[in-house]
């Protein structure tokens, strides 16, 4: 131990739901770290908006957390011209006075049915 600081525990990463390619969440000195979520393939981009961010509700409690505790979001949407239905839903959502540092671009998505991905990041 130096200064105080047990780098052991400063160090530790616990992985969970942990997959070949990634893990569903990954938390790290308090931090929460979430793999990216999308919607059912085939949905319009606000039922797909509302299933992502149930999904990051239970992940986030999952971790421990929750979405008053967010601290940035990437939205990804496959069109912008689903921006202001993706963000009816994110508005409704989002924990009053806890919004987060957000970005939101357009991108081609793993699958043509997706609309919307959403990755957060979250304090413990």
């Amino acid at each position: 131990m130096r200064h105080g600081i047990d780098r052991r525990s400063a160090l530790t990463i616990k992985r969970i739901g942990t997959r070949p390619r990634s893990s569903a969440i990954v938390i790290h000195n308090q931090t929460v770290y979430l793999a990216g979520q999308v919607g059912k393939p085939g949905d319009n981009a606000g039922e797909q908006t509302r299933t992502i961010l149930a999904s990051i509700d239970r992940l986030l409690e999952e971790a421990g957390t929750n979405k008053s505790r967010l601290l940035q979001a990437t939205i990804w949407l496959a069109d912008m011209a689903d921006f202001d239905e993706m963000n009816k839903v994110w508005d409704a959502w989002v924990a009053p006075g806890n919004a987060p540092a957000r970005a939101t671009g357009e991108v081609r998505l793993a699958l043509p049915e997706y609309k919307v991905e959403i990755v957060v990041t979250a304090a413990v």
